[in-house]
């Protein structure tokens, strides 16, 4: 059987047919010097041989192992070793399946889980997994996801809890509610210096202080506890950036909070702060 016609020299397009690739990415190769502009036919158009198929061929298979085309550059100008190459081709690798593998891990979260509770971290998610279904309102939800961009994951955690006492303890919730109520309507109609808000800011105090209360009575602080001698395990779990100073995420986070809201989030900040210090100074006398 006699062979077909062996061309010398083959155009541009079945050159990128033969290696894998497109007409432009070898134009490209030219443009960065990767690859030699060939010899030109009669009609101006390239024409590559057998010595430039083979040179197309290898930056083929270096690019799809993933080497970047600079480092194939300089591979083939022998001006540095593959072997450099390769070690930060390879942590990149490792980096992208570890990615992957947290992209399967929360996919799995959230199909277990059927919510998006499960698009947290495993921190969270397991802390509030058991709560029957309706007992996380979404905007507990909004508020975890939040808390975790700014403090981590841990951060979630602990916040976990407070949701936690929220959903097992009606009394605690309905007061929640009013609070949230009372402070939604600090708006723009309602001046900074209303005696109202120092009372409003006393009773959110008086509320946290109960949570935290009901915290310690259900056994919830014992496993938190237990979370924070495991901090270091879990430090890998955040993705890089996730933490910002609180000043950093009020300065970023957008919140439509009026003057007198603003003054109200003070003075419950400063109210409980004087609490906590009023506590340290009972436990010191006893």
């Amino acid at each position: 059987m006699p062979l077909p016609a062996i061309p010398r020299r083959v155009k541009i397009g079945d050159a990128a047919a033969f290696a894998g690739t497109t007409p432009r990415a070898i134009r490209h190769y030219h443009a960065i010097g990767l690859l030699a502009e060939p010899e030109r036919g009669s009609d101006d158009r390239r024409r590559y041989g057998y010595d430039d198929m083979i040179r197309l061929l290898w930056v083929r298979r270096m690019a799809d192992a993933g080497i970047s085309l600079d480092d194939i550059h300089a591979a083939f100008d022998g001006t540095s070793g593959i072997e450099q190459s390769l070690a930060r081709l390879e942590e990149s690798l490792a980096s992208k399946a570890a990615a992957i593998e947290a992209q399967r891990a929360a996919v799995n979260r959230l199909r277990e889980v059927g919510s998006p509770l499960g698009l947290l971290s495993p921190l969270a998610t397991g802390r509030l997994r058991d709560l029957p279904p309706g007992a996380l309102r979404s905007a507990d939800l909004d508020t975890l996801l939040v808390t975790e961009r700014v403090l981590g994951p841990l951060g979630a955690a602990v916040q976990a809890d407070r949701f936690i006492v929220l959903a097992t303890h009606p009394e605690l919730r309905a007061e929640e509610d009013r609070l949230a109520e009372a402070e939604a309507a600090l708006d723009d109609t309602v001046s900074p210096d209303d005696p109202r808000i120092e009372d409003l800011a006393a009773q959110r105090c008086d509320h946290e202080t109960a949570l935290a209360a009901a915290i310690e009575g259900s056994g919830l602080e014992e496993a938190l506890n237990d979370l924070l001698d495991r901090e270091d395990e879990h430090a890998g779990e955040e993705e890089e950036g996730a933490r910002m100073s609180v000043m950093e995420a009020i300065g970023k986070m957008p919140y439509d909070f009026s003057p007198a809201r603003v003054r109200y989030e003070e003075r419950v900040i400063e109210l409980l702060h004087s609490a906590d210090q009023a506590g340290d100074r009972d436990q010191r006398t006893c």
